[in-house]
């Protein structure tokens, strides 16, 4: 009787156990963020990118039609996905307003006397601010260089002053260049920009740089002086920008300079000129002016979020630029590659990350995913949420994942299986870590670091929306294939897309953004490599 009870008792317990449902046991930490990266297909990417970049949406211009329908496509597509909407009046959009110039008038006037803009002088429509300034001296700095081999700007308090320093740098009896010690020019004079990147940095509120080839320069920048289809943030134009002070610059020529520094100006560029760095402060009546007839627009960045469990506070950011170049002459340029091809992998990580969550499998820390506006017109879109109106505290910020262009193979390789890698070690030295390892254990593609080297002639580094992140000391990478022949023009369209390789480089993107979410620790801001 005994046994027959105990033989009952395990036929009930059997049946009892077949009768529940079978409970999984939990996948390996690899295996579910693999489940995720799946979603990410060649045909869900085919079929955003022939939409967005499409003829319906006219290559998505700033300021045109194509762009708005473009925001709706993308915002619709977060809304079915569930992302939240973190932009203005809880939508998706975050409005960026933008001022394109219609009319620049400068002026100048040394000592009573007017000068011709374009023949005297010129300056950037970009590079100053509407102002007018009535002016009883300025400060006579060199070539205006920072750097350790020569430094004019030692020991000088230049916050607030205007400035005038000669174009170029110094240069050794036998012609060679000091900083550089060879026959080759260095950044200072290869890169326009340099100069007034450390001015602005240092504070100086105008320059103006002795530039003795007046006539060819005007003849080659004419239409970035004139500003024909520039576009600025509004708050760059009228100079209320908290952190993005603009130094007026001002290119003249030698004569100007003469009757600024008077009977100065043989002996302080002589003596410069011979690498010996002098300042002196020039008694002058100088008059400066800028006015500028702007027309408004507006533009938007769209924000999704995901929020994350235990580690909600801190946050991934997912950058793309969804504008291009728009309809112009005539003819659409698509920009298939430039910068559909990013856009569209956020769109399948948006989708990924979101089942994710919906699945209990969400992100420890919160994803925004954000493709973002005017970049084609000098990063603006990604330099108003950073520097104007941060939806999320920077300081939150983990890093940011930049994608432009992913979809094409360029001359310098035979197949998709590659992906350039820019800026991963520039401020985390565990970011490149993690993004190997990714890479070791989905993608095994191969990573080109050759357009991160700091003097690579291409400045790629400075020239997409991670780099605002980057300058705030966020960690960032840049993920890129190149350019090809097609860049910027009307040919950059969807046929000559390689879904295959942007679906493996959109996976590499997504597997590093997931390590990065749920990891345990922060990464940290820890490198400072220049």
């Amino acid at each position: 009787m005994k046994h027959l009870i105990l033989a009952l008792l395990l036929l009930s317990s059997l049946n009892y156990t077949h009768a529940q449902p079978q409970r999984k046991a939990p996948l390996p930490k690899d295996e579910i963020a693999m489940q995720y990266a799946e979603t990410i297909t060649t045909d869900d990417l085919s079929q955003h990118l022939n939409q967005l970049a499409g003829k319906e949406f006219m290559g998505r211009g700033n300021g045109q039609d194509g762009l708005t329908k473009a925001a709706q496509y993308i915002a619709k597509y977060f809304e079915q996905f569930g992302l939240t909407p973190m932009g203005d009046e809880k939508s998706y959009f975050q409005n960026v307003p933008l001022l394109t110039t219609e009319k620049m008038d400068a002026q100048i006037a040394i000592n009573n006397t007017n000068y011709e803009f374009l023949k005297d002088y010129y300056c950037f429509n970009r590079s100053t601010t509407n102002m007018t300034e009535q002016l009883t001296e300025v400060l006579f700095l060199g070539y205006g260089i920072d750097d350790p081999t020569y430094n004019d700007y030692k020991n000088i308090d230049v916050k607030g002053k205007t400035i005038i320093v000669l174009q170029g740098e110094p240069m050794m009896p036998d012609s060679s260049y000091i900083l550089t010690k060879s026959k080759t020019a260095s950044v200072w004079t290869t890169d326009w920009r340099k100069k007034t990147e450390v001015a602005k940095s240092k504070g100086v509120k105008n320059m103006l740089v002795i530039t003795p080839d007046i006539a060819a320069k005007v003849t080659q920048y004419k239409s970035y002086i004139l500003g024909e289809g520039m576009m600025q943030l509004a708050a760059d134009v009228n100079n209320t920008n908290p952190t993005e002070k603009i130094t007026n610059t001002f290119y003249i020529n030698p004569t100007m300079a003469k009757q600024l520094l008077g009977k100065n100006y043989k002996k302080l560029t002589a003596s410069v000129q011979k690498g010996k760095p002098k300042s002196k402060i020039i008694p002058t009546n100088l008059r400066l002016q800028v006015k500028k007839a702007t027309k408004e627009l507006n533009v938007a960045n769209i924000l999704g979020y995901i929020e994350g469990t235990d580690l909600k506070d801190e946050l991934i950011i997912l950058t793309a630029h969804y504008d291009h170049l728009g309809f112009d002459h005539g003819e659409v340029y698509y920009g298939a590659d430039d910068d559909g091809s990013g856009t569209v992998a956020l769109l399948e990580m948006a989708q990924a990350f979101a089942q994710a969550k919906a699945e209990g499998n969400g992100p420890r820390r919160s994803i925004l995913i954000m493709p973002v506006a005017g970049e084609e017109k000098g990063l603006l879109g990604s330099r108003y949420y950073t520097d104007i109106a941060p939806v999320f505290p920077l300081k939150n910020t983990v890093a940011d994942l930049n994608t432009d262009m992913i979809g094409r193979i360029d001359d310098q390789h035979k197949n998709g299986d590659y992906i350039y890698i820019i800026g991963d070690d520039k401020l985390s030295s565990e970011l490149r870590r993690i993004n190997e390892a990714m890479n070791l254990r989905y993608s095994q593609i191969d990573l080109d670091y050759r357009y991160n080297d700091e003097n690579d002639p291409n400045r790629f580094y400075y020239r997409s929306d991670h780099y605002n992140f980057a300058k705030n000391n966020i960690p960032v990478i840049f993920y890129f294939n190149g350019t090809h022949p097609d860049y910027h023009k009307p040919t950059d369209t969807v046929d000559k897309i390689d879904f295959g390789a942007m679906e493996k480089r959109t996976r590499l993107i997504f597997h590093t953004a997931w390590e990065l979410a749920n990891r345990p620790d922060r990464i940290p801001v820890d490198s400072h490599k220049k």
